[in-house]
């Protein structure tokens, strides 16, 4: 991979969790992880409950900090942006959109804020209202529909693709993807993933995409990394590592969904 393409890069990143006054008792939730990801890249990290996926995003969120190693973006260490500097490269949607959002107010509250952050007071009344008509549009929400209503009365994927229109807005160039599908209905799962697919292509945003489901995994992204209790077991192309998987971990999370490993093994 080219330097100049990587957008993120963890060198030897570790996190270790301590508990207890007396008797103090360690865990290790993420141990020695390396991995880069380029501009316009998904990359998936695939792993049960308690494989350290999570922690890794807050990590590179800067909700938590590693134990060792570094991580950079753009080739400068995270600790070294302000955090306005840096949450305007990086964001997240998380796994709940229900508690991404304040239900004594309505749904514009976040889009507005989104604008704040990113443009701050310069930005005019109009230019404000076409950017986030224009994020909305982008991420197939009708304004006049979603606009001037309360949380309560938007479904979950309508709710989750309001949060992308804010990422639209603030246009950072890495997006952590957590789990972003668990919380919708089946038919809205597919909209979101198509949705993240279509938005690497028209902004060339690099997404870290989270998961448990080898399915979403294998359709959404370019490389995979397989987890296991805190370490990365395996990665790769998203095909190499699906038609031929060479760990045993991998090989039984692909058992575990028996028609699709049938399906690539026949």
């Amino acid at each position: 991979m080219d330097s100049d393409d990587i957008i993120l890069s963890l060198q030897q990143v570790s996190k270790i969790y301590t508990s207890g006054l007396i008797k103090v008792t360690k865990t290790t939730a993420v141990n020695d992880i390396s991995f880069d990801i380029k501009k316009g890249e998904i990359l998936s990290l695939v792993g049960e409950s308690g494989s350290g996926k999570s922690t890794i995003a807050n990590m590179i969120l800067r909700i938590l900090d590693s134990t060792s190693g570094r991580i950079f973006v753009s080739g400068t260490e995270i600790s070294e942006y302000s955090l306005n500097d840096y949450y305007n490269q990086v964001q997240m949607v998380f796994q709940d959109p229900f508690s991404s959002f304040n239900y004594f107010f309505k749904v514009d509250r976040v889009l507005n804020q989104a604008v704040d952050f990113h443009f701050g007071k310069k930005i005019s009344k109009g230019e404000r209202l076409k950017k986030i008509q224009d994020s909305l549009k982008l991420v197939s929400l009708n304004p006049d529909e979603v606009l001037g209503r309360y949380p309560h009365q938007l479904s979950g994927g309508q709710l989750q693709r309001f949060l992308l229109a804010r990422i639209l807005i603030i246009e950072p160039k890495i997006l952590i993807a957590d789990e972003p599908t668990s919380m919708v209905d089946a038919c809205a799962r597919a909209e979101i993933l198509n949705l993240l697919k279509r938005l690497r292509k028209e902004i060339d945003i690099s997404i870290v995409f989270i998961t448990h489901d080898i399915g979403q995994a294998q359709f959404i992204s370019d490389r995979v990394i397989v987890m296991e209790n805190g370490f990365l077991v395996e990665q790769g192309p998203t095909k190499q590592v699906f038609l031929n998987p060479q760990h045993k971990y991998t090989q039984n999370l692909l058992a575990s969904v028996p028609s699709l490993y049938r399906k690539w093994n026949s």
